[in-house]
């Protein structure tokens, strides 16, 4: 895709509420870390009591993936998460417009060298991350240092699409968006030895997808990564993600490379999928995207879960 420009249209008087909003936010991003992440729990506790529809789903799809968990366990555990998802729009800022020097300082890298490997040997990636809240700052550090292409989604917004992506690429200036339901491009790219950040965590519908456990629930399980890798000839590297308690910024692990992957079948590698889904999202509950409804797509005859 052709990199963002700036358009006249976005000064049009339907976009000040937009400019007000991102200026707020832009200010915001001037003060220290730490009181970023405390006015972001602040956000998040409002958003508790106020997102009806999306607590909800978090709520219940924390009783769905955590039943061994009490009530009130399960209650500190959505306010957690929801003071994670306050934090992330905190997060979002300052991976769009902190100096790229002080947004190097929060980050923690772990296992660069694999990455580095397959670029070496010329080998396309698919960089298997998870939806956590805090994903755009970690693609964002990931991004200084090391060339990331990333599967993209244009916003109806106009202008939030054009400071998203501008934000997004300003990390990778050699970086490729790649629109979703673009297969070709994202073949491409890996064949040209380029590594593509890749999510398969969240529920695209019963089209392309497969039914496989995830906490113990089936799971409508995209079967694009056993494809990717195969007609991409790439690896898959996981990626995980995590905010530390400590405030010193967030710890990035690219683990080693899935080995026999593929497999023998599209179901057994879905199902290998789902099992280190559940481990990564088991290590660090409060922090993953759990207001998305995982679980809405049924098996035939199943009962509906929402």
């Amino acid at each position: 895709m052709d990199r963002p420009r700036f358009r006249p249209q976005f000064l049009h008087p339907r976009y000040w509420a937009l400019w007000l909003g991102l200026g707020l936010l832009w200010l915001v991003t001037l003060l220290p870390y730490r009181v970023q992440l405390g006015l972001g729990r602040l956000l998040g506790a409002l958003m508790l009591r106020v997102a009806g529809s999306r607590r909800g789903i978090a709520r219940r799809n924390l009783e769905l993936c955590f039943p061994e968990l009490s009530s009130s366990e399960r209650a500190r555990l959505l306010k957690e998460n929801f003071a994670s998802t306050g934090i992330a729009f905190f997060e979002m800022a300052m991976s769009w417009w902190w100096p790229r020097e002080r947004l190097a300082r929060l980050s923690h890298i772990e296992g660069l060298e694999h990455l580095q490997k397959a670029q070496a040997d010329g080998r396309g990636v698919i960089l298997m991350a998870l939806h956590f809240t805090n994903l755009e700052i970690g693609a964002a550090l990931l991004g200084q240092v090391h060339t990331i292409d990333g599967m993209y989604r244009e916003h109806k917004n106009a202008l939030f699409d054009f400071i998203q992506r501008r934000g997004r690429e300003r990390h990778n200036l050699d970086a490729t968006a790649i629109e979703r339901e673009d297969v070709r491009a994202m073949l491409k790219v890996l064949r040209a030895g380029r590594a593509i950040w890749y999510a398969p965590d969240q529920d695209y519908g019963r089209k392309q997808s497969i039914f496989v456990p995830l906490f113990g629930i089936e799971a409508a399980t995209v079967t694009a990564t056993t494809k990717f890798a195969r007609l991409g000839r790439a690896i898959v590297l996981p990626f995980t993600q995590r905010r530390l308690e400590d405030g010193s910024g967030y710890r990035l692990v690219i683990h080693p490379p899935l080995e026999d992957f593929p497999g023998e079948s599209e179901e057994a590698d879905c199902l290998r999928i789902n099992q280190w889904v559940e481990a990564a999202i088991r290590e660090c509950p409060e922090q993953y995207l759990w207001a998305h409804r995982r679980f809405k797509t049924r098996p035939e005859g199943a009962p509906r879960l929402y």
